[in-house]
């Protein structure tokens, strides 16, 4: 599996309009779009950070899925326009799982 490990910088005092947008929207057009997401995750260290991962089976499902949502309508209408003034920065990390990771349930809580 890739997971993508993403951290979010976001403008100050931001997070929780970020927090709330992810969850509301963005994480729903993010699955509907094939993308297996947990997160959003709060830094404990930093008030204006946010982690999440998003995950693929391989990198080629990685491509075609992120190709298609990211020039598609939802994306580019309905997203990027709210929640791209909330960021000032972020990082993305692509990992690929050994034999023996566990995975998660997909339930809100462990």
């Amino acid at each position: 599996m890739i997971i993508e490990v993403r951290r979010y910088t976001l403008k100050p005092g931001r997070r929780e309009e970020f927090i709330e947008f992810f969850e509301q929207e963005n994480r729903v057009a993010l699955r509907d779009a094939g993308m297996l997401v947990f997160g959003p995750l709060r830094d404990l260290d930093n008030p204006d950070k946010v982690h999440w991962m998003r995950a693929f089976s391989s990198l080629e499902e990685r491509d075609r899925i992120k190709d298609s949502f990211y020039k598609g309508p939802v994306w580019n209408k309905h997203i990027e326009p709210l929640v791209m003034p909330l960021i000032a920065h972020f990082e993305a990390d692509v990992t690929e799982t050994t034999n023996g990771f566990e995975s998660f349930g997909g339930g809100v809580s462990l």
